[in-house]
Parts: structure tokens; C-alpha cells; sequence
């Protein structure tokens, strides 16, 4: 049997082949905080859109802490669901501000405690914005890695758990980041593209299906 290192390097030496790392062109961990926010339940460029008008009205907490919420609305509509959008994260703005003058905390637990953040975003902040280790794991994230077989967990946080456990730290980053983009593309939710797949033979889901298929 493969050891679980092992799989795991090839997966993302295979994912690496067909997309490529996305970096964030502007590592400050505040503007790292506020597009992740933004990115909930949108593309990548519904949300570079979105941060990019923004932070061109508004370039810092105190800015957009300080505008009015019709306005965050409009800048941010690409976003999506920009009612609840621009609400969080003009407080989030306002208690980075307020509370940490203006410095976004290194420390999980107090990114926690901030309106509309949870793990996911509070490792990407970890990740992008202070270069720390951590996996951010997703609904793709967490989907794939059930799906494929590098974990059998209900949640997200399971999932994360898991994968830090068992994951080589060199691929913790790559593996995230190549995933997404793998799930938004191939492994979906609904109707996953099996024959277009890079490492369908490395999936338990396709494995299993086709033993199904052949008996």
C-alpha cells in the first residue's frame, strides 16, 4: 500500500502540472483578512474585483470603519451577498482599528472572535498574510480530501485536523491552494469531471465506482 506521504506528494506534483499557485499580490494581513472575508461564497475574481475597488476608495481599517455602509455596498456588489458583506467588514474594520490599533493579531484565537470569521479565513489570514504554516481548509478543501480518501470527517475543522496530522508541512500551502482550484474546475460538488480527472487513480470515490461498475 502507498504510504500516505506518498500519495500525497503525487497529488499535488500531478494538480501542480495543470494549475498554477496563486500568490496574493498584496501580503498586508489586514487587506488579507478583509478579501477573504470577501471571497466567501464567490470566484476569485468576483472577489479581485471587489477588493480592488475598495481598497481604492478606502485603503485602510480606519477608512472603511469610518464609510458609510451604502457605500461599502456599492464598491463591493461583485462580491456578492454585499448586504452582509459590507456590514462585516466594516466591523471587523472597526474592532482592527478600535481594539488593535490598527494591527491585525497573529493569533488564531483572537482572529476567532472576529464577526464572520472562522477557520478557513483565520488560516488564510495566518497563511497570506503572516507567512505562518496552517491549511485553510474549504468547502473544496474538505470535500476532496473525503472524496479522494485523505480523510472521513463531517466537518471542515475535522478535516483540517486531520490533514495537519497527516499531510507533509512542505505541502500544506500548495495542497490548499491546488485543491480549490481542482474543485472549482473538475472535482465539483455535482457531476465531478471523472474522465477529465488528473489523479482519478488515486481516488478512492473513482476506485470504488469503478469496482461497482465492473461487478
Amino acid at each position: 500500500m502507498v504510504k500516505i506521504s506518498e500519495r500525497i506528494k503525487e497529488i499535488v506534483e500531478t494538480l501542480g502540472k495543470y494549475y498554477t499557485l496563486r500568490t496574493f499580490e498584496d501580503s498586508d494581513p489586514f487587506r488579507v483578512l478583509i478579501r477573504t472575508i470577501l471571497s466567501q461564497r464567490t470566484r476569485d475574481e468576483n472577489t479581485d474585483a471587489a477588493s480592488a475597488s475598495l481598497f481604492a476608495r478606502y485603503p485602510t481599517a480606519k477608512l472603511i470603519a469610518e464609510a458609510p455602509v451604502e457605500n461599502l455596498e456599492v464598491l463591493i456588489k461583485k462580491a456578492g451577498f454585499y448586504h452582509v458583506k459590507a456590514k462585516r467588514v466594516k466591523e471587523v474594520s472597526r474592532i482592527i482599528h478600535e481594539d488593535y490599533g490598527d494591527v491585525v493579531p497573529e493569533d488564531m484565537k483572537e482572529l476567532l472572535s472576529l464577526p464572520g470569521v472562522g477557520r478557513k479565513t483565520a488560516n488564510c489570514v495566518l497563511v497570506y498574510g503572516f507567512h505562518k504554516d496552517a491549511i485553510p481548509v474549504d468547502v473544496h478543501v474538505h470535500r476532496i480530501s473525503n472524496r479522494i480518501g485523505l480523510a472521513d470527517t463531517k466537518t471542515p475543522e475535522e478535516t483540517e485536523e486531520v490533514l495537519m496530522k497527516t499531510v507533509p508541512r512542505r505541502y500544506w500551502l500548495p495542497l490548499n491552494d491546488l485543491m480549490v482550484q481542482f474543485g472549482q474546475t473538475i472535482c465539483r460538488p455535482i457531476g465531478p469531471k471523472h474522465d477529465e480527472c488528473p489523479i482519478a487513480e488515486l481516488c478512492d470515490f473513482y476506485n470504488h465506482m469503478n469496482e461497482e461498475f465492473d461487478e
